[in-house]
């Protein structure tokens, strides 16, 4: 018996020559019920790999990716719940947090663009510089930033997270004004990433993503990438710095030890909207 692709390049020839001889012209296949060409035929029979804005992942590549998101799905579930409570005790607005987690195709995005950049870099290197598969944004007004970040970050200490990254650029002239910070949750190992912005520089960057994303595209000429960072610049120029922004750290590998006693350790299995200190409770303190 002759190969399913074989026959229908057979069958379709002959519903060509058919359709010449009538004068019907070029007729699709699914028209002469003929049904379609296979997905993978279609694409080059790619058997797994991913390809997006001209970037691309080989198929072993992409079930590495694939593996790494799972892995951050699941880890989230131990890590939304202290996020939550920190949020809640430092009187923070927790910002876009169904968007958590960053969806697979932008990590594989982020992964492309690296291992294109650096030839030779392995999908594995490029995976240990990602910090923000599990990412969370937190808010204050400019007159309660700094106090909020503090003990935000000294909570997530506490609970025996590791600061893995702090970038505070509140104190730059030019570009994004915010703090990135990124951690290591202690089960998991899983890395994650807290934002702490007030409303302004949260617009900021709300309203400079779309620059930033064609920025950062591989084919971008020079001197249009030095025109959207100018772009950014000037939004950015426009946020107020808050009063002691520039100077917050990173925390110590642990808070206080009497109120780290005092506060229990956020799971899953508790109420994500239960306060552990009733008495920094931002209704109760008013």
């Amino acid at each position: 018996m002759g190969h399913p692709g074989h026959r229908f390049a057979g069958r379709a020839a002959t519903a060509a020559a058919l359709a010449t001889a009538l004068g019907l012209g070029a007729v699709p296949a699914t028209a002469l019920g003929l049904g379609a060409v296979p997905a993978t035929a279609a694409a080059g029979a790619d058997h797994g790999g991913w390809h997006q804005d001209g970037l691309s992942l080989n198929a072993a590549d992409n079930k590495k990716v694939d593996a790494f998101v799972a892995r951050a799905r699941r880890a989230e579930r131990s890590i939304s719940p202290q996020v939550r409570a920190a949020a809640r005790i430092s009187h923070a607005e927790l910002v876009g947090f169904d968007h958590r987690l960053k969806s697979p195709d932008s990590l594989k995005r982020k992964v492309a663009t690296a291992m294109r950049q650096t030839p030779g870099r392995t999908v594995d290197a490029s995976l240990g510089t990602i910090n923000d598969a599990v990412r969370f944004t937190l808010q204050w007004p400019d007159a309660k930033y700094s106090q909020g970040v503090t003990t935000a970050s000294a909570l997530l200490s506490a609970w025996g997270n590791d600061s893995t990254r702090w970038s505070n650029t509140w104190d730059r002239t030019d570009g994004y004004k915010a703090i990135n910070s990124a951690w290591r949750a202690p089960r998991s190992h899983q890395r994650f990433e807290v934002q702490f912005h007030t409303p302004q520089s949260k617009a900021a960057q709300l309203e400079t993503h779309k620059l930033y994303e064609e920025q950062r595209l591989p084919g971008t000429p020079p001197e249009k990438v030095h025109e959207l960072q100018q772009k950014q610049n000037a939004i950015f120029a426009a946020v107020p710095v808050p009063p002691g922004a520039e100077r917050l750290t990173a925390p110590s590998r642990r808070f206080s030890p009497d109120p780290a006693r005092r506060l229990p350790d956020p799971s899953p299995s508790q109420n994500p909207s239960s306060n552990p200190n009733p008495s920094l409770d931002p209704v109760n303190s008013h």
